[in-house]
């Protein structure tokens, strides 16, 4: 099973993007999705993430800007970013965790924020 990543591209600042991540099959035993972001030369960090109980945590710097959603019959998490600044200028990466430990990643997808 795998995760794909879409909806990335260019938009300019105060913008808005929306991603989406979908498994290419069930995924059994998910207790949360979550998208992180990646820039060049850094560690991956936590954007935002959600519970399969529909808990949502955010990254400090992008409360209020963007939202998680996800549905947990299909394995499909979104993430809907308004008021984009060009700091938020990264590859997102969307990940799967389940009960027993395996996460599963997308592939990563490219936003950038530039006008």
């Amino acid at each position: 099973v795998q995760l794909q990543a879409s909806g990335g591209g260019l938009v300019q600042p105060g913008g808005s993007l929306r991603l989406s991540c979908a498994a290419s099959g069930r995924i059994l035993g998910v207790n949360g999705m979550g998208w992180y972001r990646q820039y060049p030369g850094k560690e991956r960090e936590l954007v935002a993430i959600i519970t399969s109980g529909g808990r949502t945590n955010y990254l400090d710097s992008v409360k209020g800007r963007f939202t998680i959603s996800s549905d947990n019959t299909k394995n499909t998490v979104y993430l809907r970013m308004d008021s984009l600044k060009p700091e938020d200028t990264a590859v997102y990466y969307c990940k799967a965790s389940t009960v027993w430990g395996h996460d599963y990643w997308g592939q990563g997808t490219l936003v950038t924020v530039s006008s």
